[in-house]
């Protein structure tokens, strides 16, 4: 479904993607794990043209995303993402936000696209929400929610960047909870995320990031129980330092 050829990509001096190479198969998740400034939210802004890139291909589905003079809106509107702050549109109730899309990106009829979000909030525990504005929900239900406007248009990749990182432990479980959901319904995710307890339960595989390159790929036991290189260990050493692993 998604395939990264030699990517790089620099600010200036600066190069924050070293010839990454990975793919994504059709209903697997990736986790991209590793210390801020690695370069996983570079990459994932990247997968979804909100960054340019200097070299390399990216491939969606088989069509080179990348290529000149393609469309990046037409590319977006396959692409679902997530990002740390919820950008919920304030001036919307909830069943507004989710449904913008599909109305006036997809062209869906109103009805149907108000059907089909009261189906996604009810089933996972935010019907009564619907009515309400962003400002009245707390940040879980917010990111949520966010996620829900994300899948509705049933993207081929679902793109999810620390959409944990300002929430609270209690929150954090909401969202969560949501995600292993959609892992379970078969959702093409790659998700970077600080929680490794949560990338051990939905990750197919784990790539770790250091500096713009992946130094080590593998299955979560493989990645978290058993790392090779030094900077990993030193990264997961950390984390259980601060009691995050």
């Amino acid at each position: 479904m998604l395939e990264i050829n030699s990517l790089r990509k620099s600010y200036g001096s600066d190069l924050v993607l070293k010839e990454i190479s990975t793919s994504l198969a059709e209903h697997e998740v990736k986790v991209l794990i590793g210390a801020s400034g690695s370069g996983k939210s570079t990459l994932l802004r990247s997968i979804n043209l909100l960054e340019g890139i200097d070299d390399g291909q990216i491939f969606l589905d088989g069509q080179d995303i990348t290529e000149v003079g393609i469309n990046p809106d037409e590319v977006r509107s396959q692409i679902g993402s997530v990002f740390q702050s919820f950008n919920l549109f304030p001036h919307l109730n909830v069943l507004q936000n989710i449904t913008l899309a599909p109305r006036f990106v997809h062209g869906v009829a109103k009805e149907i696209a108000v059907t089909e979000a009261m189906g996604l909030l009810e089933r996972f525990g935010l019907g009564d929400k619907a009515k309400q504005y962003p400002d009245l929900l707390s940040g879980g239900q917010q990111q949520r929610v966010a996620i829900l406007r994300a899948v509705i248009t049933r993207p081929k990749v679902l793109l999810l960047d620390e959409v944990t990182s300002a929430l609270d432990p209690i929150l954090i479980a909401e969202v969560l909870s949501l995600i292993s959901e959609l892992k379970g319904e078969g959702m093409t995710m790659m998700i970077a995320t600080h929680e490794m307890g949560f990338a051990k339960r939905v990750a197919d595989q784990v790539l770790f990031l250091h500096q713009g390159e992946i130094l080590e790929s593998g299955t979560p036991h493989t990645i978290l129980e058993s790392p090779d290189t030094p900077e990993l260990k030193e990264f997961l050493n950390a984390l259980r330092d601060a009691g995050r692993l």
